[in-house]
């Protein structure tokens, strides 16, 4: 099966460059999200993705050495129960801005989807990349 023009491969680890490749698939949590008046009522569930880009080091099997999605899920999990937002690109870029505060990961790759907004759709949403500025 191909892949669709509209869907890019994912950044995956890279021997060559020293990347490793830490990820979240489908985290289904409900939000308070939307901007519309049915939207702020209640909660909606949304589905989040995460792809980061990081720096491998050596780390002698120890968690303190990596980048823990364990923590990465807690932290998207707290961001979405700090409050209503209007948009899932406002989540979606501090769920990214969140990630980057590692220092050792350089690229975040979002994507929200929000799974009950339009009937007739599997889902709507947003995906992001940001990475870390150049020093």
């Amino acid at each position: 099966m191909s892949q669709p023009e509209n869907v890019l491969p994912l950044k995956i680890a890279d021997a060559a460059h020293s990347i490793r490749h830490v990820f979240v698939r489908d985290l289904l949590l409900d939000a308070h999200i939307g901007v519309y008046a049915h939207e702020q009522k209640t909660t909606q569930p949304i589905r989040v993705n995460v792809d980061l880009t990081v720096r491998e080091t050596v780390h002698g099997d120890k968690l303190a050495n990596v980048v823990c999605y364990e923590e990465v899920v807690n932290s998207i999990k707290a961001l979405v129960a700090s409050g209503h937002l209007n948009l899932v690109e406002t989540l979606a870029e501090r769920i990214a801005s969140t990630c980057l505060q590692d220092p050792r990961v350089s690229v975040a790759r979002v994507r929200i989807e929000k799974l009950s907004a339009i009937p007739e759709a599997a889902s709507v949403g947003v995906e992001i990349e940001r990475a870390r500025p150049s020093a």
